[in-house]
Formats: C-alpha cells, structure tokens, sequence
C-alpha cells in the first residue's frame, strides 16, 4: 500500500489556509492514537522540562507536533528535520504565516548523518524508525545531539502486529516500511548499545487501539488507493465511525497492554 501519495493529496487539500492546517492538526491528534500517547509522554517531560529548551522533531512529517509543541510553550526553540523537500518548504511557509517564525525551524536532513552535538533537551521521532535501515547509526546521532538527561521519545510499530503484520508470510501494510515492526527487547538494546543510559519501552495500540486504528486508518486509506473517489464520501464516513474510534482511543490510553501493535520507547542520555 503507498502511503505517500495519500499524504501527499491529503496535504493539498488541507494545506490551502493556515486555518484549514490547524483544523487537519486537530483531526490528526484526535484520529491518531499514537498522538494521544505522544502528547501526554510530552506532557510529563514537560512538568521538569528546562526554561528555553530546545527540541528536535527528528522526521516531522506534516509538523503536527512541532505545532503542538510551540503551542505548549512559547520559550521553546524547535528544530525539525525530514528528508522531504516539498515538505520541508511547506512547513517553514506555513509557521511563518501564523507568527512561528523565529521560535520553529524545518529543515532538509538525512537522520543517519544528522548530528548537533549536545545540542538538545528533547527529541521525539514519531512513526519514522520503521522507514529507516541504518537505525543503530540514528540512536546513536540522536545520543550524540542530545545535552546530559536529555530524554528521546519513540513511536514505532511492535512486532505483535504492527503494520498490520501478523505472520512470515504477511507485507507491511505500508510499503516504505523497511521493518515491520520492533521487538521490545531489541530496540532497547539497540539504545543502549547507542549510548544511552536508562530506556522504557511498553506497547500501545492494543485490541481497541488496533481497531480504531483500522476505521480510522486502514480502511480509508485501502479506499483512497482504489479510488480518489472516496474523497467525497470521506467525511460521511468519518461522521459514521468517529464516535467509536474515540471510545477506543480513550481504553487503549487508560489501558495496560501485554501486547500491542505500537510502542512508545522513552530512552535518556
């Protein structure tokens, strides 16, 4: 499955007013569950987070939460870094026009060369670790561009399921997965062996994060692969399942998981 061209498209739509982009923020933060744990792992580190710190959001993507992140705190100076160009320009055009100029910067960068040394108090890669081969090479970018207790924040898929992998004879439901997922034991010992000192890592996406996951994600993206078409019909449709994917949401949060598709991985230098 092409993710790419899905995010591309759904970026030409929301990307037309800084007020249609701040709505998309919105829908992805309630949608996405894995922004649900992201933001409240933020919400933690923030409570002794350092006056001016500044933050890394290695892989950003569409910059959800780098706008989360210069909302939550005015003093903080966030870099940001993806390896898409067009993307890159989007971003810095667009925390231009909402005043963010001289608090948030993106910038073209490859995560296996990227090094700013002791240079940061927090950096997050959010659903990026799976797209990328060398990523001992990263850990250990990440370990040397971060200042003493500076902590790392992880979103990735587990190997119990993520990316919609449940067997050796399955594919990634997305195709610019390299991997399709972590094992817990794996990716803290690929930390450690980066250089970091102390790493938490627990699963998220249990079985009703698992199935929000699917209405929310899965299944209008398989449609939006077979037709452009399901456009038009995907608000209707979002309407229909909206409500159960937030009560699905709101278990997998507030629940414990021996098992789940996702992880959320906490490492500190």
């Amino acid at each position: 499955m092409q993710y790419d061209p899905i995010k591309r498209s759904l970026g030409t739509i929301f990307n037309k007013t800084p007020l249609f982009r701040k709505i998309f923020y919105h829908l992805l933060d309630i949608l996405l569950l894995r922004a649900w744990y992201i933001k409240r792992e933020i919400k933690k580190w923030q409570k002794n987070s350092p006056q001016n710190s500044k933050i890394l959001d290695a892989g950003a993507g569409f910059g959800q939460y780098v706008y989360f992140l210069a909302s939550l705190n005015s003093t903080y100076k966030i870099q940001a870094v993806d390896v898409k160009e067009e993307q890159v320009a989007d971003c810095n055009q667009f925390f231009e026009k909402i005043g963010k100029k001289n608090q948030v910067h993106f910038e073209v960068a490859d995560l296996t060369e990227f090094q700013e040394q002791e240079a940061f108090d927090l950096i997050i890669s959010v659903d990026v670790m799976e797209h990328i081969a060398e990523d001992v090479q990263v850990f250990k970018n990440f370990h040397f561009s971060m200042k003493k207790n500076a902590m790392l924040l992880i979103s990735t898929p587990s190997d119990k399921g993520g990316s919609d992998v449940h067997s050796e004879e399955e594919h990634s439901f997305i195709d610019e997965h390299v991997r399709d997922g972590y094992n817990i034991a794996d990716i803290e010992s690929k930390l450690k062996s980066a250089g970091f000192s102390k790493v938490e890592a627990k699963y998220s996406y249990g079985k009703s994060g698992s199935l929000a996951w699917k209405l929310s994600m899965k299944i209008p993206i398989t449609l939006l692969n077979i037709t452009k078409l399901f456009f038009i019909l995907l608000p209707i449709y979002y309407l229909l399942v909206f409500p159960f994917c937030l009560l699905l949401n709101n278990l997998d949060l507030n629940g414990e998981h021996s098992e789940g598709t996702g992880l959320i991985v906490k490492a500190w230098k």
